[in-house]
């Protein structure tokens, strides 16, 4: 909580200003009553002429008009800056939290599901602005309240406080009954949240799937478990809360009848007037409303402390990939890339995923990977992004160790073609631009192979759906390969980023490709499953179960490498292999 709380500190002027308002609306509410009493005890019990009485109920009608006038602008001041400085802060810990996400390596992502990070980017930042709007308004002026209305009830009768005590203790003890009772619903609220938004991410983003095994009425069931938990849990809380209404009710209505008949006793002994009677019943019902008030702020505490604490859990995260600070700067990229010595585990994995990996991909060459599914492949090309960082060994671009120059940099000179091709909702256009905001992309989408874009009405400026739900899967893979090529890096990394594409497409993007990346002397990575993909390059490396088991050319590898023979075998004809 205190890490959320310091984000209220560039709003203290801004709060100090909703506090002055908060005591211009307690003092305008305190006067009301005395106002009052007077009316009734001067303007209408007193034995004044008619003329007097009306003089005087006219005068103090003025004084308790502009009070109220002066009560209600206090009162919209007082939420017009306690609603600023929340939606204030809830905007820097939005904007902190997804900086702090951008950050994260995989190792971090890992760790929290992404349903839960967009609930606590979400709903628990809504949690912590609602406690924040409501405290400023509630939690300060229920004490301020509270505090001058015992102090007026008992100037005006001491005989009378007693019953106001009693009330508020007998209030107290249901509503701490209640609280206690309600606490451990509410810590459990947001976790339900978090469960609810991860089953409705996974059946949304995997309808084609559900569809595919008509398995719909499973999926609604495992919706309907979620939604279920957190409509009982919520149902609990909300059923045991709206009690406090009614019992906020009877001790008002019987706080009125102990005044108003131990005051009428009082009264016909002629140790009380009328009018101080029905200002001490004002300052009693104001008493057991600030109470009200405080209960309502620990009612909303424990969500907003579970919030707070979640949101801290994301801004306090060690980010295991950062910038050393004496980090070099990377320029004058060749694309000379070695893995030396390399082994890498995820996590606390036992085995380990990659072991002993050393090879060097020179500029203007093509370093292919290979190997069954499992063996290693895009891991160890997540490596020199920096994805993920190496256990042991070094990798190192032009002779410098990855992890001693700026992130920035290291992936400034890689352009990265992912195995999963995404885009983001937008154009055709604004997708190929990620990387480099060229003016002219029609170089790109050739070579990618993707200048079907032009046989649309609207070429490059076709729309791309959320989750390019419009766009088969070939050409988000080829859209995904122009967009790195707009780029113009020195080191290409293509993981698996060919698989969509049927064979003609993908050898004439291979020849495309070629061309273009020796004219800038490029250092090309890529996974393939496809020999047919990969026999041309310089290089080919064969990985099994996270070790490398062949390296070097087709021919080469055919001749020395058993593994990398039966993988060709599987995929091409004798005649192809000769």
């Amino acid at each position: 909580m205190k890490k959320v709380l310091s984000y209220l500190k560039p709003y203290i002027p801004i709060i100090i200003l909703s506090i002055a308002f908060l005591v211009g609306q307690v003092y305008t509410e305190l006067s009301l009553p005395n106002l009052m009493s007077e009316i009734v005890d001067r303007g209408i019990l007193s034995d004044s002429s008619a003329e007097e009485k009306y003089a005087c109920i006219k005068e103090i009608g003025i004084d308790m008009l502009l009070l109220s006038v002066l009560s209600v602008a206090c009162s919209i001041g007082s939420s017009f800056f306690a609603i600023r400085v929340a939606t204030g802060a809830s905007k820097t810990i939005r904007r902190d939290l997804f900086a702090r996400v951008n950050e994260f390596s995989n190792s971090e992502i890992d760790k929290f599901s992404t349903a839960s990070l967009i609930t606590r980017t979400t709903n628990d930042v809504t949690q912590i602005q609602n406690f924040i709007t409501m405290g400023l308004k509630m939690m300060l002026f229920a004490p301020f309240m509270a505090i001058g209305s015992v102090f007026m009830a008992v100037k005006l009768c001491k005989s009378l406080a007693w019953v106001a005590a009693l009330a508020v203790v007998i209030v107290l003890a249901i509503l701490g009954g209640l609280l206690l009772i309600v606490l451990p619903k509410f810590k459990s609220l947001q976790t339900l949240v978090d469960k609810l938004n991860l089953v409705s991410r996974e059946e949304l983003s995997g309808m084609l799937v559900i569809r595919a095994f008509a398995n719909e009425q499973h999926e609604e069931e495992r919706f309907d478990e979620a939604n279920a938990h957190l409509t009982l849990t919520m149902r609990f809380v909300q059923r045991v809360l709206v009690l406090m209404a009614p019992v906020m009710q009877i001790a008002m209505v019987g706080l009125q009848l102990a005044i108003v008949w131990i005051g009428g006793h009082y009264i016909d002994a002629g140790t009380l007037q009328i009018g101080d009677m029905m200002a001490f019943l004002q300052y009693a019902q104001h008493i057991l409303i600030s109470f009200l008030f405080v209960s309502a702020i620990f009612v909303m505490l424990p969500r907003a402390q579970v919030s707070a604490n979640r949101i801290a859990e994301i801004l306090n995260t060690e980010i295991s990939i950062k910038d050393k600070e004496d980090a070099e700067s990377l320029t004058d990229v060749k694309g000379t890339v070695e893995f030396d010595h390399v082994d890498f585990h995820y996590g606390d994995a036992n085995e380990a995923a990659l072991s002993d990996i050393s090879f060097v991909a020179r500029p203007g060459e093509t370093t292919a990977f290979i190997g069954a599914t499992g063996s290693g492949k895009s891991t160890l090309i997540n490596l020199i992004p920096r994805f993920y960082d190496v256990t042991s060994g070094s990798i190192k671009i032009d002779g410098k160790d990855i992890r001693d120059v700026k992130l920035h940099d290291l992936r400034e000179a890689i352009g990265y073609v992912p195995q999963k091709a995404v885009l983001f909702s937008g154009t055709v256009d604004s997708n190929v631009k990620y990387g480099n905001d060229t003016e002219d992309i029609r170089e790109v989408l050739e070579v990618a192979q993707a200048t079907y874009v032009y046989d649309k009405p609207e070429g490059i400026e076709s729309p791309v759906s959320q989750g390019a739900a419009n766009v088969s899967g070939g050409q988000k893979q080829r859209l995904s390969i122009a967009r790195a090529l707009a780029k113009k890096p020195p080191i290409y990394i293509f993981d698996d980023s060919f698989s969509a594409l049927d064979f003609k497409t993908d050898a004439a993007l291979r020849r495309a490709l070629k061309e273009y990346t020796d004219a800038d002397n490029a250092t090309i990575l890529i996974v393939a499953q496809r020999v047919s993909t990969i026999m041309n390059a310089e290089q080919i490396i064969v990985l099994d179960e996270g070790k490398i088991v062949g390296k070097g050319t087709h021919d080469e590898l055919l001749e020395s490498c058993s593994y990398y023979r039966a993988i060709c075998e599987s995929q091409l004809s004798k005649e192809e292999l000769a």
